[in-house]
């Protein structure tokens, strides 16, 4: 059983195109049905700056600079976030996340990646077959190729030191939606691209990768 904290697009971190609240509770109800204690906050920066007792950070928001506003709080975050990487947590990020925490300038480095703009997109949302990489990674060993109902990140940048474990494909080309990394202090992070909305975790599939990225972060037996 592990802490984990679920932030939720609210205030700054809401837009108007995913039902944050929405998914949270899904993603929280997930890892509540396998033993973990899941608190789900929209206080994005004030919860950031105190991540005492968290064995696990779960971010499910969105960029707040579409606001024009900058935070008073963003300093106590980035402070916050970084005394949690350098103590080894773990970090879950969830689709829109890519593009979250530009004040903080780390969060791109834990993540082995991003949303660019100008660069990234999505095509519509579709019902479209995700392809497993064939590997004996836990977050996805055993798991089948399976559809979802979801957007498809494409032109993410991705860094050296991830490894991509889910794919999709479009205009011919492959594009890596879901990959784990090790930081360098230790902690263990997932970018998961899927869950725009609940309609996405419809899906078995998608459903699996999250408890199967929780335990592989946590280091615990997946209880599948």
């Amino acid at each position: 059983m592990a802490n984990v904290l679920i932030l939720s697009g609210n205030g700054r971190y809401a837009d108007p195109w995913h039902p944050f609240d929405a998914t949270s509770a899904i993603v929280a109800d997930l890892l509540r049905d396998v033993g973990h204690n899941v608190e789900v906050s929209g206080d994005v920066e004030e919860r950031l700056a105190d991540l005492d007792g968290v064995d696990l950070l779960v971010v499910n928001a969105g960029n707040p600079t579409r606001h024009g506003l900058q935070s008073p709080a963003a300093a106590a975050a980035r402070d916050g976030l970084h005394a949690y990487r350098v103590r080894g947590g773990g970090v879950l990020s969830l689709h829109v996340s890519a593009g979250s925490l530009p004040e903080v300038p780390e969060w791109r480095e834990i993540m082995g990646g991003h949303w660019e703009q100008g660069v990234t997109m999505h095509p519509d949302n579709s019902l479209t077959t995700l392809q497993v990489a064939a590997s004996e990674h836990p977050v996805v060993a055993g798991l089948d190729d399976f559809q979802t109902f979801d957007e498809r990140y494409s032109w993410l940048v991705v860094a050296d030191d991830v490894e991509p474990l889910l794919f999709h494909e479009h205009d011919g080309v492959r594009h890596p939606i879901l990959w784990t990394r090790t930081d360098e202090h230790g902690g263990r992070v997932v970018y998961d691209a899927l869950g725009h909305d609940p309609r996405a975790y419809e899906s078995a599939g998608t459903r699996s990768l999250i408890t199967r990225s929780a335990a592989w972060i946590l280091d615990q037996p997946h209880p599948e």
